[in-house]
């Protein structure tokens, strides 16, 4: 408090800390909530498969797999729409999370595979006797847990500690993460990576002793990414809105002001673009036994281009639209590879210059601007 001339008191007001959602927002989120958990699972595995309210077994796969694909657009939206930060390599932690869980399930195989053997079948094919040192705890489904969070992490963590502390931003950080995706991609192709070369790991057939093609399990895992997906959305929120994510919108917008006011940048890129890595290895972890491949493309350039598009085209700095952008994508890219498969790659490039000229802020920022002119 401060005194006035004629000594009267006035109080200062200080803004409160923001919620970290509003009451339509935590409406919106229980019914998301109510959705993954009862509602899907009531559709597929309860309502009779001829009736128009069945969710099919396609379905679940399909939103499962976008469900994946959103947990990216998420993790995108916490270093570019943020901080400032445009990676063209995450694909690369969402792969190496899918390889940290599909080496697992290739453990659990066990004898049914073609040869008969403890080893993976590309394994015998190669005339490999026994598994190489990295495998070595691939049987152990904690010590899997934990490898999906770590390598991702560990990989970043190194990659941006040097790349930060060289003051490397802008287009060349672009260029040199999707460089990074493009090495490890041309790494993994190599079969004595033992990784299984162009072809990867399929083929898996159970999770913890139970069978991955029945119906519960799917159920199961469509549950667990959607529980994610929430997850994460409502950690993003909190840490955005909390004086970590002011800072983080600082150096987006003025880094150089930032070092200025005594804060030092290298840290707070460090430990964003580290959790942002590791948000996509558990999301490659759940996308892996959904879809039931993973592979070496999964890390090219392609696949994070992608990723930057579903954030850009949903809107940046939103959180919920780069969810967005990744469901409308991707929903498209399903319809119109069946509809019209030669036009998917001109309906991609016409989408995202159409993005970057006329919706700059994405579908969300359009959204927002019209519910403004309304009032």
């Amino acid at each position: 408090m401060i005194r006035d001339p004629h000594q009267a008191v006035v109080a200062i007001v200080l803004p409160g800390k923001p919620a970290v959602l509003g009451r339509m927002g935590w409406s919106a989120f229980i019914l998301a909530l109510v959705a993954v958990c009862a509602v899907a699972p009531a559709l597929n595995l309860l309502v009779p498969a001829d009736s128009i309210f069945h969710m099919s077994d396609y379905a679940v796969a399909l939103v499962g797999k976008i469900m994946c694909y959103a947990i990216c657009a998420l993790a995108m939206d916490l270093i570019w729409g943020y901080t400032g930060i445009l990676s063209l390599g995450h694909g690369l932690f969402f792969a190496l999370g899918g390889y940290a869980m599909g080496m697992y399930l290739m453990r659990q195989i066990g004898r049914d595979g073609n040869y008969k053997s403890d080893l993976p079948d590309f394994m015998v094919f190669l005339d490999w006797k026994q598994l190489p040192w990295h495998w070595s705890f691939s049987d152990s489904f904690a010590a899997t847990l934990f490898l999906i969070v770590a390598v991702p992490g560990i990989v970043a963590f190194a990659f941006g500690y040097f790349a930060f502390r060289s003051r490397i931003k802008g287009v060349y950080f672009s260029i040199i993460t999707q460089a990074m995706t493009f090495a490890a991609m041309l790494l993994f192709f190599r079969n004595e990576t033992g990784f299984g070369g162009n072809n990867g790991f399929t083929d898996f057939k159970r999770i913890l002793g139970v069978p991955i093609a029945t119906p519960s399990m799917r159920m199961t895992l469509f549950v667990m990414t959607g529980l994610a997906l929430l997850g994460f959305f409502l950690f993003a929120r909190w840490l955005v809105s909390a004086k970590f994510g002011r800072v983080l919108q600082a150096i987006r917008d003025a880094e150089s002001r930032v070092m200025f006011s005594g804060y030092s940048p290298i840290g707070y890129k460090l430990t964003i673009w580290t959790l942002s890595a590791i948000m996509c290895g558990v999301a490659g972890a759940l996308y892996v036994p959904q879809v039931g491949i993973i592979n070496p493309s999964e890390m090219s350039p392609a696949n994070s281009i992608e990723i930057a598009i579903w954030a850009a085209v949903g809107g940046r700095a939103t959180l919920i639209g780069p969810i967005v952008g990744a469901f409308l994508v991707n929903g498209a890219k399903s319809w119109l590879t069946v509809a019209a498969p030669e036009f998917w790659l001109y309906f991609l490039g016409a989408l995202f210059i159409a993005v970057t000229l006329f919706l700059p802020d994405g579908i969300v920022g359009l959204v927002k601007r019209f519910k403004r002119g309304a009032k």
